[in-house]
């Protein structure tokens, strides 16, 4: 199970009821935070997400509206008894000197910080549990990357092929986990000879701040979520959004269609866009069940039964 909630729906600067670019993904106890824009703080708490169990910090960009909550954020987790230490990732274009001037204003804390420089246009890393989480350059200003959290699901367990393989019960739990044993006959068994063929995971795309791109679809393709740059509404503001690296609502809309994703959020709304859900017939034209994202906004994705 996946849990994902937006605690930041805002472009360039907080509003009340609006915090800037920020998203939670929770799996297995852990969090891993997507952007801390200003306000980040306050709409966790509001959302009952825990601070002090981020594990992970995936950042898309350096522009403040995406990063300016992190100094609070990790004073904060450091007065809450954290200890242990927190992935920080983000795009290798300014990594050093931002996390220099992250540690600077937020002074010493009690864990550390384990830097991961994130490789472009095309990186990837296995956060816990399994969870894999690949990045793609977007396009935008500056270097920035999306984000698709992938977590895998092994096919079903065949205790037929177990029993005739000669696999004590008692370690058949171990195969299921992926793990290799030995039979009575102190052969080796891997999983592969007793599970069936891997069946559907889950998967989140995170794409803000971008402009439309070829490979984009290809990265989205087939996510159970997809929350995509929204930064303005109407097909009037395409110019400027072409200009300034960002999607229209009608492109998100397209980009879900293209991609055949299960669902779409719409996120990092400017500040001119005031109500968000009157806009929503822009990109409904061409995904009808296209969402607008609000703070506090939270889904629990689940495996499907086959």
């Amino acid at each position: 199970m996946l849990e994902v909630t937006l605690l930041g729906c805002g472009a360039t600067m907080p509003l009340p009821g609006r915090a800037t670019a920020t998203c939670a993904v929770k799996y297995h106890g852990h969090v891993a935070l997507l952007d801390c824009g200003e306000g980040t703080q306050v709409a966790a708490r509001q959302a009952g997400v825990s601070l002090v169990r981020i594990d992970a910090i995936c950042l898309t960009h350096y522009h403040g509206d995406h990063v300016f909550g992190l100094p609070g954020l990790l004073q904060t987790m450091a007065s809450q008894g954290r200890t242990q230490p927190v992935f920080l990732l983000g795009p290798e274009n300014g990594y050093a000197e931002m996390v220099e001037l992250l540690l600077a204003l937020a002074g010493p804390l009690p864990f550390a910080i384990q830097r991961r420089p994130l490789h472009l246009p095309q990186d990837a890393i296995y956060l816990w549990d399994g969870l894999l989480v690949k990045t793609q350059l977007l396009h935008h200003r500056v270097a920035c990357v999306g984000y698709r959290f992938e977590l895998p699901r092994a096919g079903r367990f065949q205790p037929d092929k177990a029993q005739a393989l000669g696999v004590p019960c008692r370690l058949w739990g171990k195969l299921q986990k992926g793990e290799c044993v030995q039979n009575t006959s102190g052969n080796p068994i891997s999983p592969e000879q007793v599970m069936g063929k891997n069946r559907k995971g889950l998967s989140v795309v995170y794409a803000t701040d971008t402009a439309p791109f070829a490979e984009l679809p290809i990265f989205a393709k087939e996510a159970d979520l997809l929350i995509c740059d929204a930064t303005y509404a109407e097909e009037e503001s395409l110019e400027k959004a072409q200009l300034y690296g960002h999607s229209t609502f009608a492109q998100c809309g397209q980009l879900a269609v293209q991609a055949n994703v299960k669902r779409l959020w719409l996120t990092h709304f400017g500040g001119a866009l005031t109500d968000p859900e009157a806009e929503l017939p822009h990109a409904q034209q061409f995904y009808p069940c296209a969402e607008a994202g609000f703070d506090g906004k939270t889904i629990r994705l689940n495996f499907i039964d086959e």
